[in-house]
């Protein structure tokens, strides 16, 4: 059935596309029908986990971008996610980039995006969250508004840290997107210091003020070099990071067929970032010894593509890009077989 949703969906413009779908995950979960379609996918409940210190009722989640305000948590909870990660989502609601920004190349069923951290505001994400009634896991990316300078970036996470931190099961933090000036700037050298320093300061703060502790991840990019990485993992142990996602959208080329928008600018992910993704986590898991956990992230669309993530060290799963692909039946073979 889903070769036919979404051939209709794929007929649609991707940003458009998104837009709809959201909408109607938005309706499918506030609806009274919403028991009937969970029976109806029939996903297992799969095989629980603890990372991070957090029960996750199987390793598989959606990753953050799906559901950047948390409109459709409900919705997407029925398709069997073990946890799902809402945002990214910034202190102020910002447009993001001018569109077109959302480009599919089904052909090797990846996507390139240029969003922006397009967001209607850490508030009205907040909101969403309080109403759901999802019984998973959820995670809230955080990240920086681009008006806000660089080097004032850490107020921006400071303040969507207190906004978020009695309503996460667990924060993310985004300094690895391709598509915001000077992001990726935060994962090196003195910046990343500065801000994991200020991030793990405030989680104490706001842990004895709620008296819970929630744990940081913090999601990196797939173009780090070998020494990047290595210095990466070396200050998220130093600064006792409860785990990392890798990894986010690529800004590579590199072996990409000349395909309609396969040039164009932004984030590539799907399938095109399988393997680089998987390298990442292999060599992230050499230097990090099980200190801390990696969610795996990033060109996931079979059983098998998962498998080998978890294998070279990866904790739990995230998915996003082979869903629009393969559909929920990729969720559910992903719950039921993973090992």
């Amino acid at each position: 059935m889903y070769s036919l949703i979404r051939k209709a969906i794929f007929s649609l413009d991707a940003e458009n596309a998104h837009d709809l779908t959201i909408k109607l995950l938005k309706l499918t979960g506030n609806s009274p029908l919403n028991p009937i379609i969970k029976s109806l996918l029939a996903c297992p409940q799969g095989e629980e986990k603890t990372v991070m210190g957090i029960k996750f009722k199987n390793p598989i989640g959606l990753a953050a971008g799906a559901d950047k305000n948390g409109d459709a948590i409900d919705g997407f909870g029925t398709m069997g996610f073990g946890f799902i990660e809402v945002g990214t989502v910034t202190p102020l609601a910002q447009e993001g980039n001018p569109k077109p920004r959302q480009f599919r190349l089904p052909e090797i069923e990846g996507i390139i995006n240029r969003n922006g951290f397009n967001n209607k505001g850490i508030d009205y994400l907040i909101e969403n969250v309080k109403r759901a009634h999802y019984k998973g896991i959820i995670g809230i990316n955080i990240g920086k508004n681009k008006i806000t300078p660089i080097e004032k970036g850490k107020d921006d996470y400071i303040y969507c840290l207190n906004k978020a931190y009695n309503y996460a099961d667990y924060i993310t933090i985004n300094i690895s997107s391709p598509n915001t000036p000077e992001l990726r700037q935060l994962q090196y050298g003195d910046a990343l210091e500065d801000l994991l320093s200020a991030v793990k300061n405030q989680q104490k703060i706001l842990c004895d003020l709620h008296n819970k502790y929630v744990p940081i991840a913090v999601k990196i990019a797939p173009d780090l070099t070998e020494e990047e990485l290595v210095q990466i993992a070396d200050t998220l142990q130093r600064h006792k990071i409860d785990g990392v996602i890798a990894t986010n959208t690529t800004i590579s080329r590199e072996n990409l067929p000349q395909l309609k928008y396969s040039q164009e600018i932004g984030g590539l992910s799907g399938k095109p970032l399988q393997q680089r993704s998987t390298e990442i986590i292999a060599r992230l898991s050499q230097e990090l010894k099980g200190n801390i956990p990696i969610i795996g992230c990033g060109g996931v669309d079979s059983l098998e593509s998962a498998q080998a993530k978890i294998n070279v060290g990866a904790n739990l799963i995230q998915v996003y890009s082979g869903l629009i692909y393969h559909g929920p039946r990729l969720i559910k073979e992903l719950v039921q077989n993973i090992k």
